[in-house]
């Protein structure tokens, strides 16, 4: 079965025995609820289904995944739905929405990673007994949430010019650039308020965490109990990564590793790291690519623009335009990208597949000088237009995008922990277990 998939499929079927166990004698739903998040609830029934997802999960493991007592690991699972109802709630502030268009097409790009069809996929779902609406539900919260993090936090990372010129020449002398690598990490994280002695024990913590790994324990039964991160429940799994584009805090440590190998706890701004090495292969750089020349105008949701209303906007440029009034000047106006406002909305050459799949699938679509209808991606709505094409020889200018992407990465994985750390904070939660 699909990894992706069943991790979506796995919360179904348990949920469907979690219904069955929560009837009453009068066949009426009993359920309660495991904390109090704000104006909403995180219900016991979630609870239940979470915890046998991950027990299926390290059942199915290999090697098996050791479990935390039950006490630690329903704590563990419990905060980790929490913080997912506090980034729903976020995105509902917001009028953040996935569309069934938009939706499709990320199951679209699921499975063709995967290597199935997009229509097979109600026959797929349906042998492992779930529904493909179920499946649509939970798989919207996933990409809602993922529009979320490049809304609050992706658009505001920035990089500098004298970041670039280092990364370049930190790669020309770095092997990492030759290999691409499938990795797993456990994060500790560090409260902003922790003091100097609360510091001194976290980094303690990390240390026993990797004691424990050289006496033998599980990389991914570790990452389970004790990571801070997203992919805890994941065994810590971060899938596979180009070299290039490895974030900038772990490049001078995976070179040092076999595949198999792990590293000592490092920190960083927010958090200290263990990174293990799953496996390695060599990649190959392309040298021509076929580029574009985009120029867009992007209108991001926001507690005061819906999102409907940022689409609105959009229509109303459109309208705008087609009465005689310039791009580039509405652009400077109405956008809300601040690499492109300034410049009329345009924005440097780039291959297709730099851009999320949204955009790309329209950019490719589009005829050159034909301005688009407005469409949804995960920074916001947008329309665009195609001002030129070229094949081109990006052997120097990979070096920069590769070093861009590295720094964003860098960034995006402390900034994302602080982010969820302050919701977290801001939030009200009560729990009643």
């Amino acid at each position: 079965m699909l990894r992706a998939i069943a991790c979506v499929t796995s919360i179904l079927s348990a949920g469907s025995a979690a219904l069955a166990d929560e009837l009453s004698e009068t066949g009426v739903f009993v359920d309660g609820v495991a904390a109090v998040v704000n104006d909403g609830v995180v219900l016991k029934s979630q609870l239940r289904d979470q915890t046998a997802v991950v027990i299926e999960r390290a059942a199915k493991s290999n090697p098996p995944m050791q479990l935390p007592p039950p006490d630690m690991l329903r704590d563990q699972l419990l905060e980790a739905l929490i913080v997912k109802e506090i980034q729903l709630q976020r995105a509902e502030r917001i009028g953040l929405q996935v569309s069934d268009a938009m939706l499709n097409q990320a199951i679209e790009q699921l499975a063709i990673t995967q290597g199935v069809r997009f229509e097979d996929m109600p026959a797929i779902l349906a042998e492992e007994g779930i529904s493909y609406p179920e499946f649509r539900r939970e798989f919207r919260d996933e990409v809602t949430l993922e529009q979320l993090r490049q809304i609050d936090v992706g658009n505001r990372i920035a990089i500098s010019p004298r970041e670039i010129e280092q990364c370049i020449a930190d790669l020309e002398e770095n092997v990492a650039v030759d290999s691409d690598y499938n990795l797993s990490h456990i994060l500790v994280s560090i409260p902003e308020s922790a003091t100097a002695r609360e510091v001194e024990a976290i980094e303690e913590k990390a240390e026993d965490i990797y004691r424990q790994l050289q006496e033998g324990a599980d990389f991914a039964t570790m990452a389970l109990q004790y990571s801070n991160a997203q992919t805890a429940l994941e065994g810590g799994a971060l899938g596979w990564m180009k070299g290039s584009e490895l974030p900038t805090i772990y490049t001078d440590v995976v070179v040092t590793l076999e595949s198999g190998g792990y590293s000592e706890p490092f920190r960083s701004a927010s958090s200290f790291h263990i990174v293990k090495v799953n496996d390695m292969r060599s990649s190959i750089e392309r040298s021509q690519v076929d580029q574009v020349l985009v120029r867009h105008i992007l209108i991001t949701p926001n507690e005061i623009i819906d999102d409907e209303t940022a689409r609105q906007r959009l229509e109303d440029a459109l309208e705008r335009m087609d009465e005689g009034e310039e791009f580039g000047e509405i652009a400077k106006l109405l956008s809300d990208d601040p690499g492109s406002a300034n410049e009329g909305g345009e924005m440097p050459w780039a291959t297709p597949d730099t851009f999320v799949p949204e955009f790309a699938e329209v950019v490719n679509a589009l005829d050159k000088g034909v301005i688009s209808e407005p469409f949804r991606s995960r920074y916001g709505w947008h329309i665009l237009e195609v001002l030129d094409r070229r094949v081109y020889d990006n052997t120097e200018d990979l070096k920069e995008l590769n070093c861009q992407n590295r720094l964003v990465n860098g960034k995006m994985g402390e900034e994302t922990q602080l982010w969820v750390q302050r919701l977290r904070d801001q939030a009200y939660v009560e729990k009643r277990l």
